[in-house]
């Protein structure tokens, strides 16, 4: 028996219905033909197709693109604190069961593919880092702190405090001001730095200053797949930020490595990081990588595993063709200073860089660099960020490991 219905509705297109009854959970803000009932942006309201069904409730801003963002399709549900435990409970049970031991390191919450849409949280060792980029999460985010915080202690989880890094520019399409600093609802320590373990090796993590939330996780097990092949290897690791795929080679017994990243900061961290962990085997370069890479086909051939692990070079469609030209590249740069029989690691963290075009790039690169790949692995994000197949926003990730034949 349907519960009565007491939110406000929008009417949506054809168009617009059927996406919503494929399971993607955002109705565009041009796609609302009709406004029914009062309410305020961040608001729960209910979607009805141009023929009156009820096609899901959700939160609603016609401040943004994404008119409303799609919470729940049952018409039972009752929005309050149990159903919103439920769903975080939900979330940290499903990390419990496909991580293990990795649980104190990872993403708790990951937007749409946990049913919480705009929200993100990570979790490194103490702290909790949250960002929150949709209106309907900001008005709830301090029931869903608190409830978080429960839940962990309830599974006798320690946790030192609970940070925001807001300071995203996107914020500002919903409404909302960028910001970053601890929740003050919960006591917390006073540092920002902590440490974490992934794979054999410890990081330090600053969650106030570190690129996204602090740390990026998604790339664990795919740098454990490059520590177990990196054994006797010269190896070149592009883009290596705070350095963690270079002391993944390190740590699988790498001849030498060589870790180029164009920020000195992030040299700084991985320097350090390398310090942490005793690995004296990596030198760092501070470099543009796209013309390190450019004077090193003037020079004998000196690696045989090369890392290409870039920023994502497109955040737009707009963009794809340039960010297209930047893959072929680099993979093509690559490809031509390797031996016959090295390996390449290569990936796109960019959404709009779809599977099916990556590859086409990574087989184009090939042809031009006239060698053959011979395909070792083919990976994703790691299992904390899960993949919601009928919210192909949520699949970004695309990691290959190739030999040179």
């Amino acid at each position: 028996m349907k519960i009565q219905r007491n939110f406000p509705s929008v009417r949506v297109t054809k168009k617009a219905a059927a996406s919503l009854q494929s399971g993607h959970p955002w109705v565009y803000t041009e796609e609302i033909t009709e406004y029914n009932g009062t309410f305020e942006n961040g608001d729960l309201v209910d979607v009805i197709s141009p023929k009156g069904s009820y096609m899901g409730t959700g939160f609603i801003n016609t401040n943004s693109k994404i008119g409303v963002r799609i919470i729940s399709n049952n018409a039972n549900d009752k929005f309050d604190e149990a159903f919103f435990k439920r769903r975080l409970q939900y979330a940290i049970n499903y990390r419990k069961t496909v991580m293990g031991d990795d649980i104190t390191d990872c993403r708790l919450i990951f937007g749409e593919a946990d049913h919480f849409p705009g929200l993100t949280v990570d979790r490194f060792n103490n702290l909790i880092v949250i960002q929150v980029l949709s209106l309907g999460i900001e008005k709830r985010i301090d029931m869903l702190i608190r409830l978080l915080d429960e839940i962990l202690k309830e599974d006798g989880q320690k946790i030192d405090g609970y940070y925001f890094r807001n300071d995203v520019k996107i914020r500002e399409l919903e409404g909302m001001q960028q910001f970053k600093g601890w929740y003050e609802g919960i006591p917390h320590i006073d540092s920002c730095l902590t440490t974490i373990t992934e794979n054999g090796i410890t990081y330090n993590v600053d969650i106030e200053n570190g690129q996204k939330t602090g740390f990026f996780l998604d790339q664990k097990y795919n740098r454990k797949a490059v520590q177990e092949i990196a054994k006797g290897k010269t190896v070149l690791d592009c883009f290596t930020h705070t350095g963690s795929f270079a002391l993944n080679a390190a740590k699988g017994g790498a001849k030498k490595v060589t870790a180029v990243d164009v920020s000195q900061t992030a040299i700084d961290m991985a320097a350090a990081n390398a310090k942490l962990n005793n690995l004296n085997n990596v030198e760092f370069v501070t470099a543009d990588v796209f013309d390190y890479l450019n004077e090193l086909l003037n020079k004998p051939r000196i690696y045989d595993f090369i890392i290409l692990d870039p920023p994502a070079f497109t955040k737009s469609r707009d963009t794809i063709k340039n960010a297209s030209k930047g893959y072929l590249e680099i993979n093509k740069a690559a490809m031509r200073l390797l031996p016959r029989g090295g390996y390449l690691a290569t990936c796109s963290c960019s959404h709009f860089i779809d599977e099916d075009l990556f590859k086409k790039i990574i087989n184009k690169a090939a042809k031009e660099a006239g060698v053959g790949l011979l395909q070792v692995e083919a990976r994703q994000q790691s299992k904390d960020h899960p993949i919601l197949w009928n919210v192909p926003e949520t699949s970004y990730l695309k990691f290959f490991i190739f030999q040179i034949v």
